[in-house]
């Protein structure tokens, strides 16, 4: 009998989101080699069969990269450029600058590194389950090369376009989803303030012609104050500030989302940062 051939990929970024692609990489038969700056996040993963590596990029054809920013995929990059190899993909799900990312493909272009971005729609937790919605931007070709990946990442895969396509189409869904959830917060700070109780606006919410998915996925959050991360709102006011820029170097205004940047600076202000992304409720005495 044949022995299956062990599908090695490499993950760098151990974050909410890499860890939840690694797990999934486990689950699904994969042999992650893992990375990142701080080494004791690794320890539960390579507790269960992940293994650690100070050169991933040397020792994988296939190499997911789940940063914070375009900026700390290009500093890893730096650092690790010698172990870069002609035919490898490097699949990078962060949510980055597009125009950056377009500079980091024409770079690796050069050494003959295939890249492509593949961000995710969804939360962390919402990865770890396969619920996700994985968005990538790359030739044809080799976004088919890695068709046995895409459904451990995701639920649902969008082709979007050429390199960079995925990104700007991540911060569309972001634009809109950051506002339901600062309108969710919103009106149940509301129904507080009216004499309504959150808990039951919510239910009411859920079943009128006002319902989100994100009353599924950060009602019970808002309304018990339970802000333990699943995607932080310091991540989120990054990338709404990318949107308000980029939009406004295209001469387009966005009043709304220009408002919830102000928000979102204002919870960070009061420490919300490092909490859930719902945790914008707190601005309207919700979850407190």
């Amino acid at each position: 009998m044949t022995t299956p051939k062990v599908r090695t990929i490499g993950v760098i970024g151990l974050g909410l989101m890499g860890t939840a692609f690694t797990w999934r990489l486990l689950e699904a038969g994969f042999a992650p080699v893992v990375w990142n700056r701080t080494p004791e996040k690794a320890a539960e993963l390579t507790a269960h069969g992940a293994r650690w590596s100070d050169r991933p990029i040397a020792e994988c054809d296939r190499v997911v990269i789940s940063l914070y920013s375009s900026e700390a995929v290009a500093e890893v990059l730096d650092r690790m450029e010698a172990d870069l190899q002609p035919g490898q993909v490097l699949i990078d799900t962060t949510t980055g600058e597009p125009a950056q990312v377009e500079a980091i493909g024409l770079r690796l272009a050069g050494k003959g590194v295939r890249y492509l971005d593949a961000p995710v729609s969804g939360s962390s937790e919402q990865t770890r389950m396969g619920e996700a919605v994985v968005m990538v931007g790359g030739s044809t070709l080799d976004v088919e090369a890695c068709g046995d990946l895409w459904p451990v990442m995701g639920g649902t895969l969008h082709h979007c376009g050429p390199l960079g396509s995925a990104s700007r189409m991540k911060l569309v869904t972001n634009l809109v989803l950051g506002l339901n959830r600062a309108a969710l917060a919103e009106g149940l700070g509301f129904a507080r303030s009216i004499g309504i109780d959150p808990a039951a606006a919510l239910e009411v919410l859920r079943g009128s012609a006002a319902q989100s998915r994100v009353m599924d996925t950060k009602g019970r959050k808002m309304l018990t104050g339970e802000f333990s991360p699943q995607a932080r709102l310091s991540q989120h006011r990054k990338d709404i500030e990318i949107i308000v820029r980029d939009a406004a170097a295209a001469g387009l205004e966005l009043p709304l989302s220009s408002l919830h940047l102000e928000l979102l600076r204002r919870a960070e202000a009061r420490g919300l940062g490092p909490l859930d992304n719902s945790a914008i409720a707190r601005l309207w005495g919700v979850g407190t």
